[in-house]
């Protein structure tokens, strides 16, 4: 390589319940400046230099492990245009350094670079504001502010007689959250100017409230996980042991000063009630979508266990994306921590509930063909955002009541998963 360049992932705020400064989200703008003192003299007679870039730090990085196996996206256009990026298929982790190798012409001398594409926040208003024109019976409201004062952005759409409730991004690095948001609203309000039979039937069946962007803040300040105030949302969702190892002591969640955000969505789905909930995230490690359920909360039984297996079921017959052998080893009986989102909705609501993980890196399963233009990305987590509104109807008449004991195909049956592949 003609050029090295090494950079730095910076950490989000200190974490007062881990006790840790997370990181591994990156996004960054390189321009090659040929007038540069440190370029003098690499360009006699070319066009292009090659650069190797070193991520330096990522060996120290919150998931570091997760680096093996991944690919670096980047675009050469503009980073606001989410189908532009592609994969380095050259990345590299030695433990240490994550690397990667880009070559630079001087007609086209800027290159971005992420951990996955970024979801920009005037993107979010924009989507936003579109439902707000859409035409539909959709309304938009504010649940609340975050730390830093913005709006906690909810659509509601439908009159439907169960409600459902889907958030994203509490973890503000899980960018991939809002583009399946994006695809999900799209669909369901009818943004691209199509008719869709089952958004419609939708409609019908449920009251929608969908968070596209519960940590705004932590979104614009690059943050992996955390809010402005450094607290990892998904650990806030009600008290906790406090760290420390002090008995007895009590680690207080939500509060209006450390997260305002689970504050005011908590207050909003206590006013609602829920049938059903996803929490839409993206995982570091596992090369696959997939929905963890709460099967280690007092409240998980063969009812919920029914419900999460057909409405998996039925995800995959309408997206191939989703699968149900792979994800997180689930809690043991009684052993599922309360004060994470999923847990604490299943157990506060009686409700179908799980946690919906979409990876950073490329699909396990995906041949060598496809990683190419249709590769994992935004588009096909639009598409996957747009696709559950078909196992949501599958499974609303069996939501409540006696109903989930109609659900005898083999095919709908639960799957015990495992993170082994």
């Amino acid at each position: 390589c003609d050029v090295h360049v090494t950079v730095k992932i910076r950490k989000d705020p200190y974490t007062e319940l881990e006790s840790k400064e997370h990181f591994q989200y990156f996004s960054f703008r390189s321009t090659l400046n040929r007038d540069a003192p440190a370029m003098k003299g690499l360009f006699q007679g070319k066009k292009s230099i090659k650069v190797k870039y070193i991520l330096e730090n990522a060996g120290e990085a919150s998931y570091a492990h997760a680096f093996r196996g991944y690919s670096t996206f980047y675009t050469q256009t503009s980073p606001f245009d989410p189908d532009s990026w592609r994969r380095k298929d050259d990345t590299a982790f030695d433990g240490g350094a994550l690397t990667w190798t880009h070559v630079h012409d001087l007609d086209s001398p800027t290159a971005c670079f992420a951990y996955f594409p970024p979801y920009s926040y005037e993107r979010h208003l924009g989507l936003v504001a579109k439902c707000a024109e859409s035409g539909v019976d959709a309304t938009v409201r504010s649940l609340g502010q975050s730390v830093e004062g913005r709006e906690i952005d909810c659509v509601k759409v439908g009159n439907g007689p169960r409600t459902c409730w889907i958030i994203h991004r509490q973890h503000p690095g899980e960018s991939m959250a809002e583009f399946y948001a994006e695809g999900l609203l799209t669909r369901l309000l009818g943004l691209d100017g199509k008719w869709d039979s089952v958004a419609a039937k939708a409609k019908e069946l449920f009251t929608f409230h969908i968070v596209p962007n519960v940590n705004p803040d932590g979104s614009i300040n690059g943050h992996l996980r955390t809010n402005a105030a450094g607290q990892n949302l998904n650990r806030e969702w009600c008290p906790s042991p406090a760290p420390g190892g002090v008995e007895g002591a009590m680690y207080d969640a939500p509060t209006v000063e450390r997260s305002p955000e689970v504050f005011s969505v908590l207050r909003a789905m206590d006013g609602t009630g829920c049938d059903v909930f996803l929490d839409v995230h993206g995982d570091e490690a596992l090369p696959f979508n997939f929905l963890a359920g709460s099967e280690g909360m007092p409240v998980w039984c063969d009812r919920l266990m029914s419900l999460h297996g057909a409405f998996l079921a039925s995800y995959q017959r309408a997206n191939p994306d989703m699968q149900a052998r792979v994800s997180y080893e689930p809690d043991g009986p009684g052993q599922g921590m309360p004060h994470i989102c999923s847990n604490q909705i299943a157990q506060r609501f009686d409700c179908l509930a799980g946690t919906l993980e979409m990876p950073f890196k490329e699909m396990h399963e995906d041949t060598p063909e496809r990683r190419g233009e249709d590769g994992w990305g935004p588009d096909r987590a639009r598409r996957l955002g747009a696709s559950v509104l078909d196992p949501l109807c599958y499974v609303q008449p069996h939501l409540r009541g006696d109903g989930w004991s109609e659900l005898t195909d083999e095919s709908d049956a639960y799957i015990r998963p495992t993170d082994k592949y």
